[in-house]
């Protein structure tokens, strides 16, 4: 919650996506526009997505290739599981705090 937000009991719609699996991804798209055939552009975005599959990514991508006019050159995709176990490393030792 941000500062000076009410608590209106609400669970976040992110946080309840990652609990059903979806995990953060980062996607890159490459591409070309007509007007500028020798120029590689590059769009960066993050949404929460299902992997392996990627079905909200696959969505955007059809999306692109219907409305935008411009030619998919490559596709990068970085995905992490934001919630799940956590590791747990034995350290020996005894940190005292006075």
């Amino acid at each position: 919650m941000a500062r000076g937000e009410a608590n209106t009991g609400r669970i976040d719609s992110d946080f309840l996506s990652q609990l059903a699996g979806y995990g953060l991804t980062t996607i890159e798209v490459h591409y070309y526009m007509p007007d500028h055939p020798a120029l590689l552009q590059m769009f960066a975005f993050q949404q929460y997505d299902l992997a392996p599959r990627f079905p909200r990514l696959g969505g955007f991508l059809d999306h692109w290739r219907r409305e935008i006019d411009a030619a998919l050159h490559s596709v990068r995709i970085a995905h992490r599981h934001l919630i799940g176990p956590q590791e747990y490393r034995a350290v020996n030792g005894v940190i005292t705090i006075n």
